[in-house]
């Protein structure tokens, strides 16, 4: 399966496909689940930061929750993840060029 593959069946794996004209409360669920999991994400590093322990197989899951509600609200931008992750590359790789440029 590609990404986008996983966006499209993401999309459709609820009853409520995400669309571009998703409704206030499929987007609010949306970004909330985001940011719920990036924060148990954030607290597994958290951990390891203060115990010097990373439970991989936990931090695993929870960058799939990520993934889920991130292609989910790929579709209600109207964009497939392969164009995001594009774009994103773009930006970086400007970002880095910047910084890279000397003074």
């Amino acid at each position: 399966m590609d990404i986008d593959d996983y966006g499209e069946w993401a999309r459709r794996a609820e009853f409520d496909a995400a669309t571009a004209e998703a409704s206030d409360v499929l987007l609010a669920r949306l970004g909330l689940g985001l940011v719920s999991d990036a924060a148990e994400v954030a607290g597994l590093v958290g951990r390891r930061l203060r115990e010097g322990t990373l439970d991989r197989d936990h931090l695993a899951y929870e960058l799939g929750d990520v993934a889920y509600y991130w292609a989910r609200l790929c579709a209600v931008a109207g964009v497939t993840p392969s164009e995001v992750l594009a774009r994103s590359r773009r930006n970086i790789e400007a970002r880095l060029a910047k910084r890279a440029q000397p003074s």
